[in-house]
């Protein structure tokens, strides 16, 4: 099942507990941020109330005692893209309460993680996020009775084989 618009978003409205994202590419083109990512790499400024509602996102879960984790996969040199979220995105995502990982795979093999992103939400629904090589998003696809045993060890393999942002050296 595809999911947009509202059927989307209600998974970061309505979850319970938890929200996971496991994030393996360096490169995301997302129309959405097409104008940020032109600035920062220009050397502009960032805009004020950057990205607010999604920190309102999360500081309302987390003030519920709900948590929100990301796992983002990493090779250096970084990208374009990757300094862009490492500077603009993630301190504020960090500062509204989201706990944001690093696996730098650099100068070591996989440690077993899939070559597919996934947001994975109260430890039972997935959605895959379908990407071209690029970087430019196919689709969001619920995915329908997942092998949670599976999801919730490339979770953990993810966190084990991190540092948290504030610890990671670019």
């Amino acid at each position: 099942m595809l999911l947009d618009g509202d059927k989307w978003q209600a998974y970061f409205r309505d979850f319970k507990r938890s929200a996971f994202r496991l994030e393996v590419h360096q490169t995301y083109t997302m129309p959405a941020e097409a104008e940020t990512v032109r600035a920062f790499l220009a050397g502009d400024p960032m805009p004020d109330g950057f990205n607010a509602p999604w920190h309102d996102l999360i500081r309302g879960h987390a003030t519920a005692g709900r948590t929100m984790t990301r796992a983002k996969v990493v090779r250096r040199p970084l990208t374009d893209y990757s300094r862009y979220l490492f500077e603009w995105c993630v301190p504020e995502n960090v500062a509204a309460g989201e706990s944001y990982q690093i696996v730098d795979l650099t100068n070591r093999p996989n440690p077993g993680l899939p070559e597919q992103d996934f947001w994975l939400f109260d430890e039972s629904s997935v959605v895959h996020l379908n990407y071209r090589p690029d970087g430019t998003q196919i689709n969001r696809e619920l995915i329908q009775e997942p092998d949670i045993g599976k999801y919730l060890a490339w979770r953990d393999i993810a966190l084990e084989s991190a540092v948290p942002f504030g610890a990671y050296r670019t």
